[in-house]
C-alpha cells in the first residue's frame, strides 16, 4: 500500500502517483498546494463508473485550491478507463462484486493519502461520483475510519447494510430528483437504513437534476449513449458549495 512513484502533471496542482493493492498496481492524482508545513485535511475522492480520469483529477485540484490535499483514486487498478457505457458496467459491477477487494482497494489509496507529508491523519474524507457516490457511502456502511463522506448522484443501494453506530463518518448525499436510475423506494430504503443504523447524515434531493448533474460533460455523454445523463449548472454550483461548508463544519 506504499506509494511507489510519481510524476507531475503541469495542467493541475497534483502528480501522477502508483501505489499498490496487493499484487495490483494502482494509478491516482494527488493534489495539493502547500504553503509553509502546515498538515492539512486530506480527501479521497472517487471516479464514475469510467474510472479515473480527468474528471476526477479536475475535483481533486478544486479541492487542493480550498487548502486540502486531495487523492483522486484508481478503484480499477492500472489506471483502466471505460470507453463505452457496456465496459464501465463490467468494471463497476466487478468492483461490488468483491466487496472485499473494494475495500482493499479503497483502504490501499486511504493509507497512501495518511502517509502524505502534508496531510492530518486525523482529519480525513471521501467523495465519489455516481459509482464513486456508491463506493464512498459502501465504505461508511463498512466502517471505515472517516470523518465525512459525500455522494454526488450516487447509487443508494448497497450489497453492505449499516450496522447500528457502525458508521463513523458524517454522511452528505447530493440526489437528482429527475434522476430514473435512483428510484423513490431507494430514497425511501436509504433513508430507513440510516435512521435504524443512527447515522448522521444529510440528504439533498435537487429538483430537475438527472444522473451525473455534477459533470458537464455529462449531457454529451447522455446524448451518445442514449443515456438519461445531463449537467445541471444549478444543482452542480449548490452542491459544490454545500460540500465545501460541510467540511468547514467536520474538520
Amino acid at each position: 500500500m506504499s506509494l511507489i512513484g510519481c510524476a507531475s502533471n503541469k495542467k493541475g496542482h497534483g502528480s501522477q502517483i502508483t501505489y499498490q493493492s496487493k499484487n495490483l498496481e494502482m494509478k491516482g492524482y494527488i493534489s495539493s498546494i502547500q504553503n509553509g508545513d502546515t498538515k492539512k485535511p486530506g480527501i479521497l475522492v472517487v471516479h464514475e463508473w469510467w474510472g479515473h480520469n480527468e474528471y476526477a483529477r479536475k475535483r481533486a485540484d478544486m479541492l487542493a485550491e480550498q487548502g486540502y490535499v486531495a487523492l483522486a483514486v484508481d478503484m480499477y487498478g492500472n489506471g483502466k478507463q471505460a470507453d463505452h457505457p457496456k465496459k464501465a458496467g463490467e468494471f463497476s459491477s466487478a468492483v461490488f462484486k468483491d466487496i472485499k477487494g473494494a475495500k482493499e482497494r479503497f483502504t490501499a489509496a486511504l493509507e497512501t493519502l495518511k502517509n502524505h507529508p502534508h496531510v492530518d491523519k486525523t482529519k480525513i474524507a471521501a467523495i465519489g461520483y455516481c459509482f464513486g457516490g456508491g463506493v464512498v457511502l459502501t465504505m461508511a456502511r463498512m466502517g471505515v475510519e472517516l470523518d465525512g463522506v459525500v455522494s454526488y448522484h450516487g447509487s443508494l443501494a448497497s450489497p453492505v447494510k449499516a450496522k447500528k453506530n457502525s458508521v463513523k463518518a458524517k454522511l452528505l448525499v447530493f440526489n437528482g430528483a429527475a434522476d430514473p436510475l435512483v428510484k423513490a423506494k431507494d430514497i425511501t430504503n436509504f433513508k430507513k437504513e440510516m435512521k435504524r443504523a443512527k447515522v448522521d447524515y444529510t440528504f439533498v434531493n435537487f429538483p430537475g437534476a438527472q444522473h451525473a448533474f455534477t459533470n458537464p460533460g455529462a449531457t454529451e455523454l447522455g446524448k451518445k449513449f442514449g443515456l438519461p445523463l445531463a449537467y445541471q449548472e444549478k444543482a452542480n454550483k449548490e452542491s459544490w458549495e454545500k460540500t465545501l461548508a460541510f467540511f468547514d463544519d467536520i474538520f
